[in-house]
Protein backbone atom coordinates (compact mmCIF):
# COMPACT_ATOMS: atom_id res chain seq x y z
CA UNK A 1 0.00 0.00 0.00
CA UNK A 2 1.48 3.18 -0.68
CA UNK A 3 2.89 5.35 2.38
CA UNK A 4 3.62 2.28 4.58
CA UNK A 5 7.08 1.28 5.14
CA UNK A 6 8.80 -2.18 5.08
CA UNK A 7 11.01 -3.26 8.59
CA UNK A 8 14.55 -3.66 7.92
CA UNK A 9 13.86 -7.55 8.35
CA UNK A 10 11.29 -7.12 6.00
CA UNK A 11 13.41 -5.87 3.49
CA UNK A 12 16.55 -7.85 4.37
CA UNK A 13 14.06 -11.21 3.45
CA UNK A 14 12.82 -9.67 -0.22
CA UNK A 15 16.27 -8.76 -1.11
CA UNK A 16 17.95 -11.92 -0.24
CA UNK A 17 14.63 -13.62 -1.90
CA UNK A 18 15.50 -11.47 -4.91
CA UNK A 19 18.87 -12.60 -5.03
CA UNK A 20 18.44 -16.19 -4.25
CA UNK A 21 16.14 -16.27 -7.39
CA UNK A 22 18.80 -14.33 -9.70
CA UNK A 23 21.53 -17.24 -11.40
CA UNK A 24 23.75 -13.87 -11.50
CA UNK A 25 24.83 -11.12 -9.35
CA UNK A 26 22.89 -7.82 -9.21
CA UNK A 27 23.08 -4.47 -8.34
CA UNK A 28 21.12 -2.30 -6.07
CA UNK A 29 19.78 -1.28 -9.21
CA UNK A 30 18.62 -4.24 -10.24
CA UNK A 31 17.66 -5.40 -6.70
CA UNK A 32 15.67 -1.99 -6.58
CA UNK A 33 13.78 -2.73 -9.69
CA UNK A 34 12.69 -6.13 -9.03
CA UNK A 35 11.14 -5.65 -5.63
CA UNK A 36 9.53 -2.51 -6.78
CA UNK A 37 10.70 1.06 -8.18
CA UNK A 38 9.10 2.88 -5.08
CA UNK A 39 11.95 2.27 -2.73
CA UNK A 40 15.04 4.44 -3.23
CA UNK A 41 18.21 3.19 -4.20
CA UNK A 42 20.41 4.54 -0.89
CA UNK A 43 17.59 2.09 1.26
CA UNK A 44 18.34 -0.95 -0.95
CA UNK A 45 22.04 0.08 -0.90
CA UNK A 46 22.21 0.40 2.69
CA UNK A 47 20.02 -3.15 3.05
CA UNK A 48 22.84 -4.92 0.68
CA UNK A 49 25.77 -3.09 3.16
CA UNK A 50 24.19 -4.53 6.07
CA UNK A 51 23.76 -7.68 4.57
CA UNK A 52 27.08 -7.88 3.30
CA UNK A 53 28.47 -7.05 7.05
CA UNK A 54 26.33 -9.81 8.48
CA UNK A 55 28.24 -12.21 5.97
CA UNK A 56 24.90 -12.84 4.08
CA UNK A 57 26.12 -11.92 1.04
CA UNK A 58 29.06 -11.07 -1.28
CA UNK A 59 30.33 -8.31 -3.43
CA UNK A 60 32.27 -8.02 -6.72
CA UNK A 61 33.02 -4.42 -8.23
CA UNK A 62 30.57 -3.57 -10.80
CA UNK A 63 30.63 0.12 -12.95
CA UNK A 64 31.13 2.29 -10.44
CA UNK A 65 29.29 0.27 -7.79
CA UNK A 66 28.98 -3.30 -6.27
CA UNK A 67 27.33 -7.06 -7.69
CA UNK A 68 26.02 -8.76 -4.86
CA UNK A 69 25.53 -12.44 -4.25
CA UNK A 70 23.97 -14.61 -1.37
CA UNK A 71 26.99 -16.94 0.48
CA UNK A 72 24.00 -19.03 2.03
CA UNK A 73 21.62 -21.04 0.56
CA UNK A 74 17.76 -20.49 1.19
CA UNK A 75 17.64 -23.46 3.02
CA UNK A 76 20.34 -22.93 5.34
CA UNK A 77 19.78 -19.50 6.06
CA UNK A 78 15.31 -20.59 6.87
CA UNK A 79 16.90 -23.91 9.03
CA UNK A 80 19.02 -21.05 11.31
CA UNK A 81 16.20 -18.84 11.59
CA UNK A 82 14.21 -22.12 13.30
CA UNK A 83 17.14 -23.16 15.14
CA UNK A 84 17.35 -19.19 16.92
CA UNK A 85 14.05 -19.36 17.29
CA UNK A 86 14.22 -22.58 18.97
CA UNK A 87 16.91 -21.12 21.57
CA UNK A 88 15.18 -17.81 22.68
CA UNK A 89 11.82 -19.73 23.14
CA UNK A 90 10.90 -20.69 26.41
CA UNK A 91 9.10 -23.84 25.62
CA UNK A 92 10.87 -26.02 23.12
CA UNK A 93 7.97 -28.89 22.95
CA UNK A 94 5.06 -26.37 22.19
CA UNK A 95 6.99 -25.08 19.41
CA UNK A 96 7.34 -27.63 17.93
CA UNK A 97 3.91 -28.76 18.42
CA UNK A 98 2.46 -26.28 16.52
CA UNK A 99 4.38 -26.01 13.89
CA UNK A 100 3.82 -29.41 13.14
CA UNK A 101 0.97 -29.08 13.87
CA UNK A 102 0.19 -26.67 11.20
CA UNK A 103 2.38 -28.80 8.31
CA UNK A 104 0.31 -29.46 5.25
CA UNK A 105 0.17 -33.16 4.41
CA UNK A 106 2.72 -33.05 2.14
CA UNK A 107 5.34 -30.95 4.18
CA UNK A 108 4.18 -34.07 6.96
CA UNK A 109 4.98 -36.53 4.92
CA UNK A 110 8.46 -35.26 3.83
CA UNK A 111 9.04 -34.47 7.33
CA UNK A 112 8.47 -38.18 8.53
CA UNK A 113 10.19 -39.14 5.09
CA UNK A 114 13.54 -37.23 6.42
CA UNK A 115 13.30 -38.10 10.06
CA UNK A 116 13.81 -41.88 9.23
CA UNK A 117 16.32 -40.91 7.03
CA UNK A 118 18.18 -39.18 9.36
CA UNK A 119 17.89 -42.31 12.10
CA UNK A 120 18.70 -45.35 9.61
CA UNK A 121 22.33 -43.32 9.29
Amino acid sequence: MPGSRRSSGELESEIMATLWASDQPLTPTAVRDALGAELAYNTVQTILVRLYDKGLVSRAPSGRGHAYSPTVRHADRAADQMHALLEHGPDHDAVLQRFVTSLSHADETALRRLLRRRRSR
